[in-house]
């Protein structure tokens, strides 16, 4: 693998800017160190790959058609400088302006923040995944176009950099690429962001080109505001799945189990992330079994868009999440509720709980909750009658990166395993220090082209990792081994690597 050098982004226009060969990867232990037992890379036809510009991995990622003439390529690159204003712009960027100028103006190039991220040691050291690879490249651009550059970046030949379609299609890959799980940030010693450059990278690139991947903009915010969830589900679709769920798990248990919607002045409304419904309907049963036992007066909402927590508004634009999370707060405030509880997906909690707290004000400031510290307080009180010799199986966890490394919510997940499985054991590193499962900043959801493949041998490779180190005491199939995951996104992207691995 050549190193790719930042001045030659903009040069190289045919064919990948630097592809990853399984050979170059880190690798796995055995049996899956065999090159044959490892997913491989989706060839394109000849036809697509004429048609598309990003070609990062030597298939493309996000199908971008390039520009027909000399005059469509011009208005792009200036759509593109005055999304790089408008960044810098108080006026139009009063939520991170702070820490974004911070990460462009104070980086010290030490790349102590390469030896901390998962998808540039996966790739086997791939220069275009370190994290300050694609900072650096949009920190020339913003000193040399917006004339904010001192005597230091006078002297990086920023000329070196040419602004072309290349430079931007290449650049917009680039932010999809990153799983903004933020390790980077964390082990900073000047305390820079540059999972935030990232965000503000797709944040222009939507609200200034109109360039989103369809999972997150045509299906996921943009119909979630219209429908009201991202699924697809309008709101009597729903009540009427979680009917059917109702009495299913009903019968099958032999308990009576029965989900309240639209409780004026419940304590609790409870926001699951809808898709929990369509692919894992247990984890909604078993809110309602808990909450029921414990006597919470609780409840769901049917009003669009409060029954979904998703919000990926949160990855790629400012204004679909400010949209989306007031939506959600305005839900609330009508039925009249004490508190809203998160359930179980990991960019809800960061967009409800941390970035809201910019957004929501006043009567819509209504006290928000994670469902993990809530369901701590239900077992900690003794309020349910739990048999842990049941399971009598070997458990690990998974951290997502937003509720744990953004949210510091660490320990109440360790407590209520502790109680309930005897067998559990830490991946390592954990906690804070987790790796992302891969599938962060909304590329679980993602499946155009290479993205589930690059996904399972790059971008997740290191969480792999971990959990067949966590039960290396326990192979074989024989020994049943449970992976606890409380993040709806993280578990649709380790149920993929697992379900790839085994093929």
């Amino acid at each position: 693998m050549k190193p790719v050098s930042i001045k030659k982004i903009g040069t190289i226009t045919d064919g990948p800017l630097s592809p990853n060969e399984i050979n170059d990867l880190v690798p796995l232990p055995p049996p899956y160190d065999r090159v044959e037992e490892q997913p491989g890379w989706k060839k394109l036809t000849k036809e697509q790959e004429e048609s598309y510009a990003c070609d990062l991995d030597g298939v493309t990622g996000l199908s971008l058609p390039k520009p027909k003439d000399a005059a469509e390529e011009k208005r792009v690159v200036e759509q593109f400088v005055s999304g790089l204003k408008k960044l810098l712009s108080s006026e139009n960027n009063w939520t991170f302006l702070q820490p974004l100028t911070l990460t462009i103006d104070y980086c010290a190039r030490c790349q102590t923040c390469s030896g901390a991220c998962p998808v540039y040691e996966s790739s086997g050291g791939n220069e275009i995944y370190r994290p300050t690879y694609r900072s650096e490249v949009f920190r020339r651009l913003v000193k040399k176009y917006t004339k904010t550059g001192g005597e230091l970046f006078a002297k990086l030949r920023l000329e070196d950099i040419d602004l072309n379609w290349t430079t931007i299609s290449r650049l917009y890959e680039l932010s999809y690429r990153c799983t903004m799980c933020r390790r980077c940030a964390q082990a900073c010693p000047m305390g820079l962001d540059n999972a935030l450059v990232t965000h503000e990278l797709r944040k222009l690139f939507s609200q200034e080109l109109g360039w989103a991947p369809r999972e997150l903009h045509e299906k996921g915010t943009v119909q979630q505001l219209a429908v009201g969830s991202s699924t697809g589900m309008k709101p009597a679709v729903v009540k009427e799945n979680v009917s059917f769920l109702d009495e299913d798990m009903s019968e099958e248990l032999g308990i009576k189990i029965e989900t309240p919607w639209d409780v004026a002045g419940a304590d609790v409304l409870l926001i699951h992330n809808a898709g929990e419904i369509l692919a894992w309907p247990e984890n909604p049963a078993a809110f309602a079994i808990i909450l029921n036992a414990a006597g919470i007066k609780w409840t769901l909402s049917s009003e669009a868009p409060a029954y979904d927590g998703v919000n990926y508004g949160l990855f790629y634009d400012d204004f679909q999440l400010a949209r989306i999370v007031t939506r959600h707060m305005e839900a609330a405030k009508r039925l009249g509720v004490k508190k809203v509880i998160m359930g179980e997906c990991g960019h809800q909690h960061k967009a409800m709980m941390t970035i809201a707290d910019r957004i929501l004000t006043g009567d819509l400031n209504i006290p928000r909750e994670s469902s993990i510290t809530f369901l701590e307080d239900i077992v900690a009180s003794g309020r349910l009658t739990l048999d842990p010799a049941r399971n009598d199986f070997p458990v690990t966890l998974h951290d997502p990166c937003n509720i744990v490394r953004n949210l510091g919510i660490v320990e109440p997940q360790r407590r209520i395993i502790r109680k309930i499985c005897p067998r559990f054991r830490e991946m390592t590193p954990h906690g804070v220090d987790n790796y992302c499962c891969g599938g962060g900043s909304g590329m679980a959801l993602m499946s155009q082209n290479n993205f589930k493949d690059w996904r399972v041998s790059v971008s997740g490779r290191k969480k792999f990792r971990q959990i067949l180190d966590a039960f290396a005491d326990c192979p074989g199939p024989e020994v049943k081994k449970y992976i606890c995951a409380p993040c709806s996104n993280c578990k649709g992207c380790l149920l993929y690597t697992s379900d790839a691995a085994d093929e």
